[in-house]
């Protein structure tokens, strides 16, 4: 029985009604029903986990989460992480983490990945670990790709968080699982998935429909937009 993960996502709805935030999502069908997926998101924001799982409740599905090990040990969140059966990733025992994942994903959860691991400071797709892939090949489930944009504008790394910021757009493209043929490694399962991302990624931004209110307002596009977010390899460095 959910006890905390309900209640979480009715509060999430109400703080968007409350913010009028615009948010639109796109392939909300390719969410399977029922039985384990892994969904893979770029990540460009704190709050990405929270619009993700909400790209899942048009198919009334939970998103277990996979997240670093310190938030589960903070004393407000780790309850709710926990309380919502969210799997902690700690980096010096990852092999727990993907035993955990790929249990759960055997017994029909969703599990929703990050690949990127850190949040993109230069708002593309960086390059992607291969966990996603692994998990969803391990556990025999569709790996789906996601992508969000709109979130970073109210809270991503090195920028001042506005979580009161009202009307902001947010839009959530879900695509197709990504087909996975015996044989093909998971290098390259990665690199298809990093490019399914980035085009779901590109489509978002170029849907988006608001632009920057004048120059100090260009932070949150990618350079190759015209915004002042740094390059890849700068934002690499």
């Amino acid at each position: 029985m959910e006890l905390v993960y309900p209640p979480v996502v009715a509060l999430a709805k109400t703080m968007f009604r409350v913010l009028d935030m615009k948010i639109e999502i796109d392939g909300a069908e390719n969410i399977p029903r029922e039985g384990g997926a892994v969904l893979a998101s770029n990540h460009v924001s704190y709050l990405d986990f929270i619009f993700c799982g909400l790209g899942a409740q048009p198919a009334k599905r939970l998103v277990r989460f996979m997240a670093k090990k310190a938030v589960f040990d903070h004393k407000v969140s780790g309850p709710l992480m926990r309380g919502m059966r969210h799997i902690p990733v700690d980096r010096d025992a990852g092999a727990a983490s993907f035993r955990e994942a790929n249990e759960a994903l055997r017994n029909g959860q969703i599990v929703g990945v990050f690949p990127e691991a850190t949040i993109s400071e230069s708002f593309t797709v960086k390059e992607l670990k291969s966990g996603a892939v692994r998990l969803a090949r391990s556990a025999k489930v569709p790996l789906i790709p996601m992508a969000v944009w709109g979130p970073h504008r109210l809270w991503t790394k090195g920028r001042k968080k506005d979580l009161t910021k009202r009307h902001v757009p947010v839009i959530i493209k879900i695509g197709q699982a990504i087909e996975m043929p015996k044989g093909t490694s998971p290098d390259a399962l990665t690199a298809l998935l990093k490019d399914r991302l980035s085009e779901l990624l590109d489509a978002a931004q170029k849907a988006y429909p608001e632009k920057p209110s004048g120059p100090d307002d260009r932070w949150w596009l990618p350079a190759h937009m015209g915004g002042t977010a740094p390059l890849p390899q700068a934002a690499a460095v």
